[in-house]
């Protein structure tokens, strides 16, 4: 079969196309026909092991202890393991793969648990755009922000993977929604529900004399001090993406919550069967629409890594098994 392998840490140009052995199985696994996958910036870190703790923490310091990118994925299952309970050969499922399977393959082996059937009404392409993304634009708002009705809600970095979701599902939840977002990309806020938008270029958020009952920085940076400013006396703060945002509500976190009654953290998602139902039953009820930039072949994913690493993606970038005939653009482009 095909798959995407990376033998050394690098940019986009470093992967290779390359014929490898089809995996088989465990008991407890499923052979998955890969129909598609997408890419999220953990698979830029992973791949230019950057930031630099990725080789400390397993990653493999002087090259990749793994070599194959990718964590979601969609497609069909083609055979079942023995102590497989919940699917069978034929169905069609989507969800998120260990580091060692890496979903931009042909073929992929995942565990059960890791999987949930597809919502009939998505194509392949709109569910692989969904689980690593929608897990934790999900768990963000809900677990850490926990979300309310009438709160409101700003979320930086509005327009990436995790930023669409975020929008929608909070939304979704009942509260009110600032999106802060890029010029090019207000038309695609719109249409998916934020009720403000913040052009950052032209307007800074910190300024507005607005307080925010959650604030989830998605992807970008600003200082922790900024979003603090504008966050109400018991408001929470999650930082899910921006390697600099993260590390600073990792460091800085823990001292400015002990401080007063705000709340400042960054999270990791954690996929499990319950969450997997909930986002079914959001997608299922178009509540949560994904929404795609573009669509690359498998041969061309150094081009694909390489886009979603310029940073100006709307929503996801999906690699596709299928032969394209229609431009690159996706269904997420306004």
């Amino acid at each position: 079969m095909k798959a995407i392998i990376f033998t050394k840490y690098g940019p986009p140009d470093v992967v290779r196309l390359r014929e490898i052995e089809k995996p088989t199985p465990k008991p407890d696994e499923v052979l998955i026909q890969t129909r598609a996958a997408s890419i999220n910036a953990y698979d830029l870190h992973i791949l230019t092991a950057d930031p630099f703790i990725i080789r400390v923490m397993g990653g493999g310091f002087l090259r990749p202890k793994h070599q194959r990118l990718g964590a979601d994925v969609a497609g069909r299952i083609e055979a079942v393991g023995a102590n497989v309970k919940r699917f069978r050969v034929g169905d069609e499922v989507y969800g998120i793969l260990t580091e060692e399977n890496g979903s931009f393959a042909e073929y992929v082996c995942a565990g059960e648990n890791a999987l949930a059937l597809k919502p009939a009404r998505l194509t392949f392409q709109a569910a692989a755009a969904v689980p690593m993304a929608g897990f934790t634009a999900l768990q963000a708002l809900r677990e850490v922000g926990q979300i309310r009705a009438g709160h409101k809600v700003l979320i930086y970095g509005a327009s990436g993977g995790v930023g669409t979701f975020a929008v929608q599902i909070a939304k979704a939840f009942g509260a009110e929604v600032t999106a802060v977002c890029s010029r090019r990309q207000v038309d695609v806020m719109r249409s998916i529900g934020a009720d403000e938008i913040v052009v950052y270029t032209e307007e800074d958020f910190a300024q507005r004399g607005q307080r925010y009952d959650l604030i989830l920085a998605a992807n970008g940076y600003r200082s922790i001090f900024h979003y603090r400013r504008v966050l109400s006396p018991k408001g929470i703060f999650v930082a899910t993406g921006g390697v600099a945002q993260i590390f600073q509500a990792m460091l800085l976190g823990p001292r400015l919550s002990k401080a007063g009654g705000q709340k400042f953290g960054s999270m990791v998602a954690h996929p499990n069967r319950k969450d997997c139902d909930v986002l079914n039953e959001l997608l299922e009820s178009s509540k949560v629409v994904p929404v795609i930039d573009r669509m690359y072949p498998l041969e061309e994913a150094a081009e694909a890594l390489r886009y979603v690493g310029e940073g100006h993606a709307r929503g996801k970038v999906v690699i596709t098994m299928e032969t394209l005939t229609e431009p690159r653009r996706g269904a997420g482009d306004p």
